[in-house]
């Protein structure tokens, strides 16, 4: 009898493997199930996380979803998460996830990937979904059949544990040390929170950049938003001399990472070390609060400049890979900057003699569109 039992075991097992994984399209924001799991998964981001979605949400007016195998009333297990972007002027796709510098697939097991994978691409094709955007930190690959296209950018993250002052001589002794007590011997003052008197400072200067760089601002709103579902964990650092604010960066807490996502600066006095100040003292407010990491976030290729800022704070370079899935070739969208080099350039002519009074609006018609 037991080896009878034995026996149906053995082929409930392998019925158990062998059937197709069933796929479920679940609402993240609505699913109790979320942060628990994003908690105990050891790759989840802030990208993931029910405050970012939320914040892509009310901004922009994006639907996020995940798909999992997991089925109703289980706990959580693996998960992809994207959103819904439907634009007249840019095209209706899939991303994983906008305005996102990464977002790894929470998906470990061949055959939840692979099933996963088959039900994005019957999506794709049932919808006509121009394209499917995956960010993956890690390599991974999927929907085989479709048409792919690779966008390479280069990544930066600074390990934490090690002593802060081991941290501090891992700079770069010239660029990197010599500014952060050049900010110091010129009496810049530093200040943090997450009011709307630091959204104000930090907007302003966020303009002031981004007309210099020929490109349009976010919308004031979506900082607004970020503010308001991440609370706490979001804070707004600015430099100032005399009363001035010269510098501002965002900064977000997630787990055991601190996250460097926005920074701007009055470019009149990047030669006082502003922005250096700001990182160190970012770091040095991660490392005493026990974090691990600091996220530098992503950089374009043609980006050197800030590659190489990036690397002279000691943090390790590698290479982010997205993957654009498609039923067919050629450019995505208007916007896409790697099939449309030209449009780039002129979109950063006219935007560098828009007034500066006159960005933010543009950014505001322009955003929900590119995410």
């Amino acid at each position: 009898m037991a080896t009878c039992i034995e026996r149906l075991d053995l082929r409930e097992a392998t019925r158990s493997i062998c059937e197709p994984k069933i796929v479920h399209c679940i609402e993240p924001l609505k699913d109790s199930r979320w942060d628990r799991f994003l908690q105990e998964h050891p790759r989840a981001s802030m990208f993931h996380s029910t405050p970012w979605l939320l914040a892509l949400s009310e901004t922009y007016g994006y639907e996020p979803i995940a798909y999992t195998t997991s089925p109703a009333g289980q706990d959580l297990s693996n998960s992809i998460v994207l959103c819904r972007v439907k634009s007249w002027l840019t095209g209706r796709r899939l991303v994983s996830l906008p305005f996102s510098d990464h977002c790894d697939p929470l998906v470990d097991a061949t055959e939840e990937r692979d099933a996963i994978a088959s039900t994005l691409q019957q999506e794709i094709e049932s919808e006509r979904w121009h394209y499917l955007e995956i960010r993956p930190l890690t390599s991974f690959e999927m929907c085989p059949s479709l048409r792919k296209m690779a966008i390479t950018y280069s990544f930066h993250k600074l390990e934490l544990s090690y002593p802060i002052d081991a941290i501090f001589h891992g700079f770069h002794k010239s660029s990197t040390q010599r500014k952060i007590r050049r900010a110091e011997r010129e009496g810049l003052t530093y200040r943090e929170g997450s009011t709307q008197a630091f959204l104000d400072y930090f907007y302003r200067l966020l303009t002031l950049t981004r007309k210099r760089q020929g490109l349009a601002p976010q919308p004031k709103m979506w900082f607004a938003n970020l503010m308001t579902c991440f609370g706490d964990a979001l804070k707004i650092r600015v430099a100032l001399r005399c009363e001035q604010p010269i510098a501002a960066i965002v900064t977000i807490r997630y787990k055991d990472t601190l996250t460097y996502k926005y920074g701007c600066c009055d470019s009149r006095f990047n030669n006082l070390g502003c922005m250096h100040l700001l990182l160190w003292n970012a770091i040095q407010e991660a490392k005493f609060s026990g974090l691990r990491f600091l996220d530098f976030g992503r950089t374009d290729g043609d980006q050197q400049g800030l590659i190489t800022f990036k690397s002279r704070w000691g943090a390790t370079q590698s290479v982010l890979n997205y993957s654009r899935y498609s039923l067919s070739d050629g450019p995505t969208h208007f916007f896409d900057l790697h099939s449309s080099k030209w449009k780039s350039r002129a979109a950063k002519y006219v935007l560098k003699r828009v007034s500066p009074a006159l960005l933010p609006q543009v950014g505001s018609i322009l955003y929900p569109h590119i995410g």
